[in-house]
Formats: structure tokens, sequence, C-alpha cells
């Protein structure tokens, strides 16, 4: 298995799946893929970039793996509230990743929420590619080979009763878990949306001042909310961006928006957006209603990953790295 890797992916449904399938929760932080190789550790984002350096701590906890491993997690951070009780933060995250790394090493410190294992290329240790073996035997080599290392590389909660992931989904709001991800108990590990989650969300009014892409085919929007922010929505799909995309065309006559050069300072967007967007030019108070993550208080797009990581899938073969959930 050659760097970086593609990974599995879950679609958004509005309830979740019955029969055989598992239940995880689904945290709040950056996808990452912690491979230990034979003398380090390298972190990957979801998109492939290299992220060790903003994840050392957790780069540094993945050195009592054994060699070859490869995990598929959450980088997540964990933050303290006011009265004592600790929360998984995704701006504690988003603000790691956006720090350069010397900043990054003095921020909390992170976790990994895992949830697959494997090693690339050939058998290793015994231990061969899990990809194409079902959930439940997957799930099994990831809490054997996370038996002895501990926090902050830790599996994630999972369980096969709906009854029982409903209540976490309840119950578990506003401590940084945003959801639940349903997978196929017999189902293999393969890239794509192949499995389901729910996630908690929260309608606002947004003005739309920007979007990527071209104004007759946006790709995404920049909104501004209630409290002033500037953030980058998920990807529009091909429904919305048609009905969406007049009210961006400006009116015959003036020249279309030209791509912008800027980028927004760190904290003024949120979700996906680094780089800058092209001014909205036309009719620019976009659909009324935007949906949100109602953890994180922001309009998601797809950052990359980083912090405290959970586990919730191995897959062995010698191949998102240090401390992280899934």
């Amino acid at each position: 298995m050659e760097w970086p890797v593609d990974v599995a992916l879950a679609r958004p449904v509005t309830q979740l799946p019955t029969g055989p399938w598992a239940y995880e929760i689904k945290v709040d932080g950056h996808r990452t893929v912690l491979w230990r190789t034979e003398d380090s550790v390298r972190l990957q984002s979801r998109t492939g970039r290299d992220v060790t350096a903003l994840w050392m701590d957790l780069a540094m906890a993945a050195m009592r793996l054994p060699p070859g491993v490869i995990l598929d997690g959450e980088a997540v951070v964990y933050v303290a509230d006011d009265d004592g009780n600790a929360r998984i933060s995704f701006e504690a995250a988003q603000s790691r990743a956006l720090s350069r790394p010397r900043r990054a090493r003095s921020s909390p410190t992170g976790t990994h929420d895992v949830r697959r294992v494997r090693r690339p290329g050939p058998p290793c240790g015994g231990l061969p590619d899990l990809r194409p073996r079902p959930y439940v035997e997957r799930r099994q080599v990831l809490l054997d080979v996370l038996a002895d290392t501990g926090p902050p590389i830790v599996p994630v909660w999972s369980t096969t009763d709906l009854d029982e992931a409903l209540l976490w989904y309840e119950a578990l709001e506003g401590t940084g878990v945003e959801g639940i991800v349903a997978k196929p108990l017999r189902g293999a590990y393969r890239a794509g949306r192949v499995w389901a989650k729910i996630r908690h969300a929260d309608t606002v009014d947004a003005a739309v001042v920007g979007f990527t892409g071209t104004a007759r085919h946006p790709k995404a929007l920049a909104v501004r909310l209630p409290d002033g922010r500037v953030a980058l929505s998920q990807r529009l799909t091909t429904a919305l961006a048609s009905v969406v995309a007049p009210r961006l065309v400006p009116k015959p006559g003036r020249r279309s928006p030209r791509p912008a050069t800027h980028t927004h300072p760190p904290g003024q967007h949120s979700g996906g957006g680094r780089g800058g967007h092209n001014p909205a030019r036309g009719r620019h108070r976009g659909p009324p209603a935007l949906t949100r993550p109602r953890n994180s208080g922001r309009r998601r797009g797809r950052p990359d990953h980083g912090g405290w990581c959970s586990c919730a899938e191995p897959r062995i073969s010698t191949t998102r790295q240090p401390g992280f959930s899934r």
C-alpha cells in the first residue's frame, strides 16, 4: 500500500439502518490516518497531506504500536469547561491544524479515536491486509492491537444495539460527539461512501457572500453567519447548485467576478475553507436556511483532522495516525 491512502466515508441519512450493522460514535475532529513505519510514524489527512508536524504528540505515542500498523481514525482535542468537565473541541483541533508546527506543539494534547487498523504491502508479523475482511474481524484485530497501547490512541465506542446507539446520540450531544456512523457487519473496508451517518444539526439564516468554482457552476458557498463569522459550506449537490447559480450570476452587461486571490485570516472562516473564494456579485441573499453541525456552532466544510485519536476500524497489512478516535 502506498502513501497516501483513500479512506472510507459515510453518506448522510435521516435514520440509521437496521439489521446486521455496527454503530460507532462520530467525534468532532480531523480525519487522520496513522502510519507506523519501521522506524517512525507519519500522519496523513483525509486529503492526503502530511500532518505529522501538527500532531507530533500523537506521533510520539504511536511509536508504541507494532511497526507496519496503519490506523484510520479521528484526531481530536479535549478541553475543560468551566465546570471542570472535559469535552471534545473541534475549534481547538481546527486551531491546531491552522497553526505553525511550533505553536501546534504548545496546544492541548491530541487524542486519536481509531476506526480501523491495517498493514501496508505484504503480510507482516502474521497480519494480512484486513480491508477485504468483514467489520467484525477488523474490529477485533483493532482491539487486540490497541490493548497494550492506551491513551491517547483509543478505539471509539461501538455497539450492534440500535437503541444503545440512539441513546449515545442523544446523551452525548454537547460533549463533542456529533453523531453516529453505521457500518455493515459483513462489509469490507473500501474507499467511497460505504457507511451511513446521522449528525446533530441546527438551521440558521445566513447571507451568501461568496462561492468557490464559477458563478454558473458553484462548488461551495461562503456564508456570513449571524455572529458575523464567514464559513465555507459543504460541496453543493448538483440540484442545489442549479438553484443557487442564478443568484450568483451578475446582471447582463457586468463582468463575471474574477477568482479571488486572498484568503481569510484563521478564525474568520471554518470548515473546509483554507483558500479564498469569489465574492458574490449578484442577488446574494442565498437559501434562507443553511444547516450546520450543532455541536461545533459552525457551517462545516470538510477539514483535514487533528487531536486525541479514537480508532474504530483495523486493517492490518504492512501499511487516519498518532492518537485518534473513530
